[in-house]
């Protein structure tokens, strides 16, 4: 379907992330509109040849569409932010899920699920005062899934040459934690640049982690 080499897919996602945040730091409101989606979809055009005959592929590549109608909802950050909110939640879920289509959810290395639980509490703990008190469930429920995909890219983190998906899933981590702080506990400086470049950081690693199209014989 793609068939952009990896360089190329980073240097025009890195381009587009640019001009997203761009956009977003000077009131550019265009560009948000146009490069964050595009930004994403070049991600899972990263994404799309890797991992062939893997079974955490499709969950992966499901993660990614998820996470790209979750960008869309959150154009509208007042409007869409539940939707934003559940079609991130369902792409945690998805990345999860693929996670542990390889190890074992949580036995393989529990210490990862405790470094994780004690993030998600002291997440929750800053930010526990300015959230609604009709958002706190789902709120809840989105910071537990989230800790849960990281603690699960953690353990996958300690196989040799997966040391990127571990990368990625404390990226995603930070990207939420700051995006949180930023909208119930008070606004964060330069905030876009910070949420964003960790976000697509984080999902550029975790596209990344599946395995890499095998070339063609020559013939």
């Amino acid at each position: 379907m793609f068939a952009f080499s990896t360089p190329l897919l980073a240097a025009l996602c890195l381009c587009s992330a640019a001009l997203a945040i761009y956009g977003s730091l000077g009131g550019q409101i265009w560009l948000v509109y146009l490069f964050k989606p595009l930004t994403t979809l070049l991600i899972i055009a990263h994404a799309w040849p890797r991992g062939r005959g893997q079974a955490p592929r499709r969950w992966v590549l499901l993660g990614l569409l998820c996470s790209l109608a979750g960008d869309v909802a959150l154009l509208w950050p007042r409007e869409g932010f539940i939707f934003g909110l559940l079609a991130f939640l369902l792409a945690h879920l998805s990345y999860l899920w693929a996670f542990t289509r390889v190890e074992r959810f949580f036995t393989a290395w529990p210490w990862s699920f405790v470094f994780y639980a004690l993030l998600a509490g002291g997440i929750l703990a800053r930010l526990w005062p300015g959230v609604p008190a009709e958002l706190r469930p789902p709120v809840v429920a989105y910071v537990l899934c989230l800790a849960a995909m990281g603690a699960q890219a953690a353990v996958l983190g300690r196989r040799r040459g997966a040391g990127v998906l571990a990368l990625g899933g404390l990226l995603f981590v930070v990207s939420d934690a700051l995006l949180a702080t930023d909208r119930f506990a008070g606004p964060l400086p330069l905030a876009s640049l910070w949420v964003l470049v960790t976000y697509w950081a984080a999902q550029w690693c975790i596209a990344s982690w599946l395995a890499p199209r095998e070339p063609r014989p020559r013939r």
